[in-house]
């Protein structure tokens, strides 16, 4: 085991919390960070399409509109339709007795996006939303690059992108779904907190509150950061940062307003986890996993459940290499609340990998081994995940017939 000492990208650090660039240079460290970001973001999108092209081939092979894939499985209907309809969509299961599907258990940033670039652009919502959603990843990888640049240097920048975009289920990085979303604002909010950008991490925090439930982990970073550098300031006798607070009241805004916001559709104050109760999904404390893994060792089922296992357990084995290496607690906080999220709750059990999607911080134990690596290692390990990556996001898309 190995930790890695943070590598700041700015010669202007005040002790261990780097400063934040003065004014005048913003827009010129901007686009330095862009240029050094350049390879990773080229790597990330030469990834993506190879995978996005090998399910477009399948697709046609097995005679499905890769479009229609991409753009309007499973989730992706929901978004449209609140998109060119608004809220109000509710239907009860026509399998599984007590469920319902209300529309109220999507957030609204992607939607709104959607409709509003809809407005603008004339290619059609379903367009649109994947060009949201493509953009949205782009940013997300610069974001997680200049995270992995800061503390440990270029090259582990790379190798966190790279790892990110050939995760098994980075498939969905290429559909009109809400985690790219929710990892740019995130990635974007974790990196404002390392430079001690406070106001813009409380806003980005917001936003993410607003792009899916589990945008509450960017919230709860914000919060514990905030409240352990207030506890450093009094320990060290140093005046507190108003903007600090500030930010951490801002955070919580979006979420907390759409949850706030269905309790009075619903006329209940919590209706909003009635809502989620209504699509079988909730908080039990894991229960409900340990007990479909049980069904998985004891019955037999499809090849994407027993993957959905081995991609958790390693999550657990990442989270635990991850602190072992003292991740900065920004992203500790963060990782931590999605994989209790994804663990710990009772929703559909093949979308957990998806929920762990944006949890990047998680391969940084990896990202630090991949960058020390020799190149023949390195070469190898990455076009075996790629491998496994571009065959099972096609798997996933065109042979499974459940949600992603």
């Amino acid at each position: 085991m190995h930790t890695a000492e943070p590598v700041s990208s700015s010669p202007r650090t005040n002790g261990s919390h780097p400063a934040p660039d003065a004014p005048p240079g913003r827009a010129l460290a901007w686009r330095g960070s862009l240029r050094r970001a350049a390879p990773a973001l080229v790597l990330f999108a030469a990834t993506r399409l190879a995978g996005a092209v090998l399910v477009t081939a399948w697709a046609v092979h097995a005679g499905l509109h890769p479009r229609s894939l991409f753009g309007q499985s499973w989730d992706a209907r929901w978004y449209e339709r609140i998109a060119e309809w608004g809220y109000g969509t509710f239907f009860p299961s026509a399998t599984t007795q007590g469920m319902s599907f209300s529309d109220l258990a999507f957030f609204p940033l992607y939607p709104a996006l959607i409709r509003a670039g809809s407005a603008v652009l004339p290619i059609g919502r379903v367009n649109t939303a994947l060009l949201i959603s493509w953009g949205a990843a782009a940013l997300a990888a610069w974001g997680i690059h200049a995270i992995g640049e800061r503390l440990y240097g270029r090259r582990a920048g790379i190798a966190l992108v790279l790892l990110w975009g050939l995760l098994p289920h980075s498939v969905v990085l290429t559909m009109a779904y809400t985690e790219p979303l929710l990892t740019a604002c995130a990635a974007w909010a974790l990196h404002a907190l390392l430079t001690r950008r406070w106001l813009a991490a409380g806003v980005l925090a917001l936003l993410a509150g607003l792009a899916r439930p589990n945008g509450v982990a960017v919230v709860a970073a914000v919060g514990v950061t905030v409240a352990a550098d207030a506890w450093r300031r009094r320990r060290e006798g140093l005046p507190q940062e108003r903007a600090a607070w500030a930010g951490a009241l801002i955070a919580p805004l979006g979420w907390c307003g759409y949850v706030g916001w269905v309790g009075l559709q619903t006329g209940r104050p919590l209706g909003y986890f009635d809502v989620q109760r209504g699509w079988g999904s909730e908080f039990d404390f894991g229960r409900n996993s340990v007990e479909y893994v049980r069904h998985l060792i004891l019955d037999r089922d499809q090849l994407m459940n027993y993957m959905v296992v081995a991609i958790t357990a390693a999550a657990l084995v990442l989270l635990a290499l991850a602190l072992l290496d003292r991740i900065p607690l920004p992203l500790a906080v963060y990782a931590g609340v999605l994989v209790l999220i994804a663990l710990g709750g009772s929703h559909y059990f093949g979308s957990k990998p998806r929920f762990l999607l944006p949890a990047f911080p998680l391969l940084i134990p990896a990202a630090l081994a991949l960058a020390k690596a020799r190149p023949r290692t390195a070469a190898v390990a990455v076009a075996a995940l790629a491998g496994l990556s571009f065959f099972y996001g096609t798997y996933l898309l065109t042979v499974v017939s459940a949600p992603v």
